[in-house]
């Protein structure tokens, strides 16, 4: 046995070395014309890349030569074997890496090792087929190691690149930059804009951006939607894509949030859009520690109220055209059935004798209110929002209906 091991490292394998040197060209071209007869998906390859795998198999060769001259593990030990596999890869661009799979990476190593077993006895000089064969074995699996350290070291640095884009097309969303600049870095992450667009909003669980975001996206991924996120000092801003029901997905990515509010801004159409909707979300969640009750997550239209006193002047703008000049134009006595109402503290027959109307008309107007409105006097959240329109509209009368 001792004799053989050194039959590997020494002159003996030099016959070996000389025919496998000679047999190069064929043993890559022999490689790629069985990758084309067994993969499927490698024919459909571009042009291109069927040239690059050319390029990686010939280099596979040399590097096999390398590898038998020094025995796999001269001087430099397993580092010898490393170096010498990770050259093999080095022979394609990096867009290889991301054009084909590690999945498909390995059923072409797979091949090439493949035929240059089958070709051992032709390879090997007289005796030398054992010791061949080990080491096409040693071989084998120094190149599996070395393509999986690139596509490792693709998918860190994707994933760091992918993480500086989002956190740029948060911080964009946010400062409201134009819809050319959203659009642009979304492409880059290939965000497909699937509508309705929403923000969601929450505090960070806190550790690292790149785990906090990695939780985010499975989450993300088993809702059946798509997201981009960032972290804002510490703050969790998610930008979510077709969510049909955005308080559902939003209830699904909780767990990628720490403590505290989550608030949802309204839908948008579209990314182009979406700083609206982050304006929302940002102000809800500024204010909703006005609301200890709330649900999680909470709409940031549910916190209208919090909002406006908060100082959101989209806040007012919606209390004051939606509800308040909304009752104004509809007329039929609803904004004076209404301040009966919350004069007599709710209570209905109060209300229609301060009226001189019987206890239904009460009941009609203030169907009508919920109807124009969408917020039900008789219920408590959405009394509260009618009250506080009430006194915006009557502050601030002159302002802008839109």
């Amino acid at each position: 046995m001792a004799d053989e091991e050194s039959a590997e490292v020494g002159g003996p394998l030099a016959a070996t070395l000389r025919r496998i040197e000679k047999s190069a060209g064929a043993l890559a071209s022999a490689s790629v014309a069985r990758m084309d007869e067994t993969l499927p998906w490698f024919k459909g390859l571009p042009a291109d890349q069927r040239a690059w795998v050319m390029l990686v198999a010939q280099a596979g060769v040399r590097s096999l030569v390398e590898f038998l001259r020094t025995g796999g593990d001269g001087d430099g030990g397993d580092s010898m074997g490393q170096e010498i596999s990770d050259e093999v890869f080095a022979a394609a661009p990096r867009a290889l890496a991301r054009s084909i799979t590690l999945q498909q990476t390995v059923a072409l190593i797979k091949v090439t090792i493949d035929v240059t077993e089958h070709q051992v006895s032709q390879l090997a000089a007289a005796g030398e087929e054992d010791a061949l064969r080990m080491a096409l074995l040693r071989f084998s699996r120094e190149i599996a190691f070395s393509a999986a350290r690139v596509y490792a070291r693709a998918a860190e640095s994707r994933g760091s690149w992918d993480a500086r884009l989002q956190a740029l097309l948060v911080d964009a969303l946010l400062r409201g930059d134009s819809p050319d600049v959203l659009a642009s870095r979304a492409a880059a992450l290939g965000w497909t804009d699937r509508p309705p667009v929403v923000v969601v909003v929450g505090r960070t669980p806190g550790g690292e951006t790149a785990a906090v975001l990695h939780a985010v996206y499975r989450a993300a991924r088993r809702a059946h939607v798509e997201v981009v996120g960032g972290v804002h000092g510490d703050r969790l801003v998610l930008v979510v894509g077709g969510a049909t029901d955005s308080k559902d997905a939003a209830g699904r990515l909780l767990p990628g949030f720490g403590e505290g509010p989550v608030v949802v801004g309204p839908g948008v159409p579209s990314l182009d859009h979406a700083t609206e909707s982050a304006r929302a979300a940002l102000a809800g969640f500024r204010a909703a520690a006005a609301w200890p009750e709330a649900p999680r997550p909470v709409a940031a239209d549910e916190l209208l109220p919090e909002r406006a006193l908060a100082g959101d002047a989209e806040a007012r703008r919606v209390l004051r055209h939606d509800l308040f000049q909304a009752l104004v134009k509809a007329g039929g006595g609803l904004l004076e059935t209404l301040d009966a109402f919350f004069a007599a503290a709710g209570v209905l027959e109060s209300a229609a004798r301060a009226l001189y109307v019987h206890p239904n008309t009460v009941r009609y107007r203030l169907k009508r209110v919920a109807e124009v409105t969408g917020f039900s006097p008789l219920e408590a959240r959405d009394a509260y929002a009618l009250r506080l329109a009430l006194t915006i509209g009557r502050l601030e009368p002159g302002g802008p209906l839109a």
